[in-house]
């Protein structure tokens, strides 16, 4: 395991936030890092920068691998931090080459499938485990393949006004959380994390998703790319009410068309708080519950599929997020389309 140490002005102690700030690879010593991390005090919020002289000491390192901790994810069971082995870098192939393995638990994660699996599950030979009828269509490969073939475009006709507009709506909320990390969950076949990664706004973006074949798909897409597959981007399968991250490691959180899907969305937005920082954004879309004024197509297609998904109006989006610990609730609505976004306190 590399040691580090920090040297730091004695008004930011970064042992007491080590949560909140990733170890930073490939730096210089004395180099200045920019901590994507603000502070509340007083009613207002501040950038802080941090100098930074940085001595790793790694037990092993030979010209392929290191042994790291690593820089940003936990142990889904016991939230503790992973030991990787492998070669450095937050991208794709790095990732794909390395070995992750919690120092408490002492539970091993595969990434050897393209994505990094860190669901509690990982790893189980005989055991299966079902999930809702909703959550194992996603993970339908036909579903996956046709969901940026088709899928996704038909949800305009709900109001939703499209990727590239939806992308922009978003950026405009996470304009507070440039330069630090963003968590794009139920990504599906990364459709918005391909975006985020490729704006080049973020020093990492993690896609993640429970599905298996959507993260096979995102790889599909990106791995025509260069820029994004040698981009800090990450892919990785977990739970959305089991987030492998350290509390108030992430800085911005994203959940496109896809509030409606979960599980218990109550568990899933008390993840997301737990892993924001002070600060953090969460940004979110879904369909709203039709009311009795729209078309009687459009009632009767939300009426069947309210036997798989959940369906809100916007007063209990509202009431569900607050309630869950975020704060400064905005919401745009367009037809049956909502992007809501609310803060960590």
């Amino acid at each position: 395991m590399a040691t580090a140490t920090f040297a730091a002005s004695p008004s930011l102690s970064l042992n007491h936030h080590r949560s909140l700030v990733p170890i930073q690879r490939g730096v210089s010593l004395n180099s200045k890092i920019r901590v994507p991390t603000r502070f509340s005090s007083n009613g207002f919020t501040s950038r802080i920068r941090a100098t930074s002289a940085v001595a790793v000491e790694p037990e092993l390192r030979t010209p392929a691998q290191v042994v790291t901790e690593a820089e940003l994810f936990a142990c889904p069971i016991c939230y503790e931090p992973l030991i990787r082995k492998g070669p450095s870098g937050f991208n794709v192939p790095a990732i794909y080459r390395s070995g992750f393995k919690c120092r408490k638990c002492n539970k091993s994660y595969s990434s050897k499938n393209i994505y990094l699996d860190l669901t509690v599950t990982s790893g189980t030979k005989e055991y299966n485990e079902s999930k809702p009828t909703g959550t194992e269509l996603f993970r339908s490969p036909v579903v996956s393949f046709l969901y940026e073939r088709g899928w996704r475009q038909s949800f305009n006709r709900g109001g939703f006004p499209g990727p590239d507009e939806e992308f922009n709506m978003a950026q405009d909320y996470f304009k507070v959380a440039e330069g630090g990390v963003l968590v794009d969950v139920s990504c599906g076949s990364g459709l918005f994390s391909r975006k985020f990664a490729k704006s080049g706004v973020y020093s990492r973006v993690i896609a993640l998703d429970f599905s298996e074949n959507m993260l096979r798909q995102c790889y599909d897409f990106i791995k025509t790319d260069e820029s994004i597959l040698s981009s800090n981007l990450a892919l990785v399968r977990a739970d959305v009410s089991r987030l492998p991250f350290f509390s108030g490691s992430v800085d911005a959180v994203h959940a496109g068309a896809a509030l409606h899907c979960w599980p218990s969305p109550s568990n899933a937005i008390a993840e997301i708080n737990r892993i924001l920082r002070s600060g953090g954004i969460f940004v979110g879309t879904t369909f709203l519950r039709v009311n009795p004024s729209a078309p009687p197509i459009l009632r009767a297609l939300q009426q069947s599929a309210t036997r798989t998904y959940s369906f809100f109006t916007q007063e209990e989006i509202k009431d569900l997020v607050t309630t869950c610990g975020l704060i400064n609730y905005t919401s745009k609505v367009q037809g049956g389309f909502i992007m809501f976004s609310a803060q960590k306190r």
